[in-house]
């Protein structure tokens, strides 16, 4: 069950948008939009705290796949318990434009993964 179409932020000019933000966001930002802990950018992926970019208002929600704006730093675990969720008051959906964004740091945290041993 393979995937048939790149998402829109990894393909043609919105990748290398994309890119450069995450560039300027792992150089600026050092703690988790989602949970608000710091994030070791020492950890590589597959571990669960390893750093990754979160779209804070999903693409297939109409948030824009390239924006600095709409992009933030996260812990991987973070992002994919998140997954295409909003939190509320993120999206007005009468107008279906975003509104004030608060926070997103509403997800349960379910296991303490500081101490997570791959």
């Amino acid at each position: 069950m393979g995937r048939t179409q790149k998402r829109v932020d990894q393909q043609g000019e919105h990748r290398t948008a994309f890119d450069k933000n995450k560039k300027r966001i792992y150089a600026t930002q050092t703690t988790c939009g989602i949970c608000g802990r710091p994030v070791d950018f020492s950890l590589k992926y597959p571990h669960p705290l390893s750093p990754c970019i979160d779209h804070i208002i999903p693409i297939n929600r109409g948030g824009h796949p390239s924006d600095i704006d709409n992009l933030q730093l996260a812990h991987w675990t973070c992002n994919r318990q998140k997954s295409d969720k909003l939190a509320r008051g993120e999206l007005n959906t009468t107008l279906n434009e975003p509104e004030k964004i608060i926070s997103n740091r509403n997800l349960p945290q379910s296991m303490d993964w500081r101490n997570y041993r791959g």
